[in-house]
């Protein structure tokens, strides 16, 4: 069998963006995949507006194409937001609970963690400001001594 040289990197790898959205409405325990979406799309279009630079860039290559196009259609914001206030901006921006939007926030960096993988994960939570670990399901990292 010959490998299609320009296919996607994602779709080689059988990781499309149903892929993803079906792990988020597993993970999440949505009842449809149109929920699991919206989840998506809103935590996406957030990090996008934390997230800069090599860490950007090598997460969008490592995300299927719809999902990259989410995160980086997205200006950063200059002034990043902590952990909670990402919350609490999404929150402000749909007019969910708190609680739901942190379990959105949780679910969607759940998988978004595991295209990432620990290596990157670790990149770009040395790059955001604290409160990220805990909503990729990591402990806090703490400042080298």
């Amino acid at each position: 069998m010959m490998s299609d040289q320009s296919a996607p990197l994602q779709q080689h790898h059988g990781r499309t963006y149903e892929h993803l959205l079906e792990t988020v409405r597993y993970d999440g325990a949505y009842p449809t995949v149109e929920k699991a979406e919206e989840a998506v799309r809103l935590v996406l279009a957030g990090l996008g507006r934390q997230l800069t630079g090599d860490e950007r860039v090598e997460l969008a290559a490592r995300l299927p194409l719809e999902a990259a196009r989410i995160l980086t259609a997205q200006i950063p914001d200059t002034q990043p937001l902590g952990g909670w206030a990402f919350v609490k901006d999404l929150a402000a921006r749909t007019g969910a609970s708190l609680a739901t939007t942190r379990w959105d926030t949780g679910s969607v960096f759940s998988a978004v963690a595991a295209y990432a993988g620990p290596d990157l994960l670790t990149r770009i939570l040395r790059q955001l400001p604290s409160g990220y670990a805990l909503l990729f399901g990591r402990a806090e990292l703490l400042p080298a001594a």
